[in-house]
């Protein structure tokens, strides 16, 4: 798929800008191809568009998208696109509040491509939206998830007062809110997710993993007794942050797009995997949780069984109707 493609179903299909609309563009110094080809979209669609690069490191941790906060409140359409997402930022849930559309697309990618290039980007978005409404009836009113897998996951997540939501890219409305992650998800409470997950998908930005890692939640920390190169490249990650907030859950998710696959490639086509389910750690604000934290990210794993208060929604990563 071609870049500009990518940008068109990104700016018609997802968001319906219309021609008076302010869109802020926010990337980073490594994605210029991204903002060539939205500034060519935006000028042979007489849209309004302002962008902004920042510097890539200066992302993950979220001062720098706060300090923005009285802008991103001007506008009409943001879209977060720089390497790290900052969708869980308290600024994007003031700008939402106000009334701007927000689109998180982090181009993260560490084969050389484009996220804009990969196919991924064109699942149909009400495919996912028909799965979504199917799951989340069923989650928001339970009190608790269980989830197993048959390599030996056996966690226990507490949603008591907790509500989901989910991510098709769509985002059409006054204070949506929008992810190229096509999810559903819920902010579990933090400090009450209990057991064991044998994680076999993805460490997020680190990529895949060789070798799965046997990690434990307890009163929702994580923590691991392995010692081979995937555990320490997780442990190593999560000490980066200096927080100990990065090591709380903060996100259940269920990953709905059938074209992606989780190929380690991007850490958003990673955790959209149909046939997956994700752990997010350390920021959860705008998710409906209370955890402020300097970052989040996600840990993916193969074909869960879910249980919502014993009803199984989901059997060997295929949606239970």
């Amino acid at each position: 798929m071609r870049i500009q493609t990518g940008v068109s179903i990104i700016m018609n299909r997802w968001l319906e800008v219309d021609r008076d609309e302010l869109v802020l563009f926010i990337t980073d110094e490594t994605h210029e191809r991204e903002a060539d080809a939205v500034d060519e979209w935006a000028r042979s669609s007489d849209a309004v568009l302002r962008t902004i690069i920042l510097k890539s490191e200066e992302i993950q941790k979220g001062d720098v998208i706060e300090n923005m906060t009285e802008l991103l409140c001007r506008a009409n359409v943001i879209i977060g696109a720089t390497d790290f997402s900052f969708i869980t930022t308290p600024a994007v849930k003031k700008a939402t509040e106000a009334g701007a559309r927000f689109l998180s697309l982090p181009l993260s990618c560490n084969n050389g491509t484009s996220l804009l290039e990969n196919e991924f980007i064109a699942m149909d978005c009400r495919w996912t939206a028909r799965m979504a409404k199917k799951l989340l009836p069923r989650i928001n009113r339970s009190s608790t998830l269980h989830v197993t897998t048959e390599l030996g996951t056996d966690l226990t997540f507490s949603v008591k007062g907790r509500k989901g939501g989910y991510y098709n890219g769509s985002a059409t409305r006054r204070g949506n809110v929008a992810s190229a992650s096509f999810e559903v998800y819920v902010a579990p409470v933090e400090d009450a997710t209990e057991g064991v997950l044998v994680l076999d998908g993805s460490l997020g930005y680190e990529g895949l993993v060789k070798e799965p890692i046997h990690i434990e939640f307890n009163r929702g920390r994580l923590s691991t007794k392995d010692t081979h190169e995937d555990a320490q490249r997780l442990v190593k990650y999560i000490e980066s942050f200096g927080s100990e907030k990065m090591w709380m859950n903060g996100e259940f998710g269920i990953g709905l797009n059938a074209l992606s696959q989780c190929r380690g490639v991007s850490y958003i086509e990673d955790e959209s995997t149909y046939g997956t389910f994700h752990i997010g750690m350390g920021r959860n604000i705008s998710l409906g949780g209370v955890q402020t934290a300097p970052g989040h990210f996600d840990i993916v794993t193969h074909d869960p069984t879910i249980w919502a208060d014993g009803d199984c929604i989901m059997k060997d990563g295929e949606v239970v109707e």
